[in-house]
């Protein structure tokens, strides 16, 4: 009797020990801010240099550029990001490098504060609430850290002033697709982010920090899909929006007539073309719609048609350790800009071309030419067009 005991109790000790041993040590818990991570970077520009006309300005792009320009900081970001949770997704971007006024800079603004809340295991399916860049234009939603030109063009960034805005949008994409928008932005092919396959929302369209002014959202839909093509990447995309744009009495100059509400259609449709650069690569842009805009034969805004785009060419080559990406872009915009004075009246014709290299990935160098031709006209300027051209230059650091 004793023995059997003994012979049940050693099988139960041997059974025991063989489970402890099978049984991993408990992991340790992640804490949510363990899960953060900081990166950033930082660009100082020069645009003086060659100058052919101090009166070419470019507000939307550059407040450095023309007369009273010279060193810039035009962005210092740091950004705080993680997946705190598995379905949760954290994103803060200060910049600190902010005009408050032509005589103040490098003020601290809020450019992204969002969460991105996931539906599904896969998180294929999101939810992204917050400021956050609104899907409209592969080029407002690239990265300014990966851009080759130096400015956004006009055409589709005249549509949301800093690309941004307050609200809630929706984003679904599975999850090898989701991968390859990483990589397209990690492998150095400039590629624009990961904003889904669809994606659809609701935002107030008075642009970044402003407030709403007509209790009335804007509405957006767009449809991506990055193509793979043999050894080469195509990515077309078709995006829309909709919605009510209310003129800020502060950006009304004392005698322009405009509605009573100062409110105004803000609409537009856009089609987009990217081949990545494996090593050539073409992107394209155009958008047609309507929005508010200045009027010099009635010194009123009214709403008006608008249409514009870009083709830029590109090359991607290395020597050594070395990056060299050769560009020439070509861009033409027709319309209002109504985050601008008085919905300012644009007609825009400009050809760029230049090179960046990077000879570390903690640092970049730009080096542009730009042939520009720009009517833009308001209540104190409603004859306004320069002709002129510069040279400009960006270092940018990487963190």
């Amino acid at each position: 009797m004793i023995k059997k005991h003994t012979t049940l109790i050693t099988l139960l000790l041997l059974s025991f020990l063989t489970q402890a041993q099978i049984q991993p040590a408990s992991e340790k818990k992640t804490l949510w801010y363990e899960s953060f991570s900081i990166r950033g970077y930082v660009q100082a520009r020069y645009n003086r240099l060659l100058e052919t006309n101090a009166q070419l300005k470019c507000e939307q792009c550059d407040r450095s550029w023309g007369e009273g320009g010279g060193f810039f900081l035009r962005r210092i970001r740091v950004i705080l990001f993680g997946q705190i949770s598995k379905n949760v997704y954290f994103y803060l971007q200060p910049d600190f490098a902010s005009s408050a006024s032509t005589t103040g800079l490098h003020f601290a603004q809020i450019r992204d504060m969002y969460f991105d809340v996931g539906m599904d295991a896969k998180n294929e399916f999101r939810f992204r609430i917050g400021q956050s860049k609104v899907p409209f234009g592969f080029e407002n939603l690239q990265s300014s850290q990966n851009r080759l030109p130096l400015d956004r063009n006009d055409a589709l960034n005249s549509a949301v002033s800093n690309e941004r805005d307050l609200g809630i949008f929706f984003y679904w994409a599975p999850k090898n697709i989701r991968e390859r928008f990483s990589m397209l932005v990690r492998d150095g092919l400039k590629g624009s982010g990961d904003y889904g396959v669809i994606g659809f929302g609701a935002y107030n369209g008075q642009t970044a920090n402003k407030p709403e002014l007509n209790n009335r959202p804007t509405f957006i839909a767009r449809v991506s899909y990055p193509l793979e093509i043999g050894n080469q990447i195509i990515e077309p995309a078709i995006q829309a929006y909709t919605g009510k744009y209310v003129i800020n009495k502060d950006q009304l100059t004392p005698g322009v007539k405009s509605l009573k509400d100062r409110s105004y259609a803000d609409e537009r449709i856009a089609g987009s073309f990217i081949l990545y650069p494996k090593p050539f690569g073409i992107q394209a842009e155009y958008n047609f719609g309507r929005g508010p805009e200045f009027n010099p034969r009635t010194d009123s805004i009214e709403t008006q048609s608008l249409q514009g785009g870009y083709v830029t060419l590109n090359y991607r080559t290395h020597y050594k350790q070395h990056q060299f990406y050769p560009f020439i872009r070509a861009q033409y915009y027709d319309g209002g800009k109504k985050h601008e004075r008085d919905a300012r009246s644009y007609t825009v014709r400009e050809l760029e071309f230049g090179v960046e290299w990077q000879p570390v990935k903690t640092f970049e160098l730009v080096a542009m030419y730009t042939l520009s031709d720009r009517r833009f006209e308001d209540f104190s300027l409603p004859d306004n067009r320069q002709k002129g051209s510069l040279l400009r230059l960006q270092a940018q650091i990487n963190f």
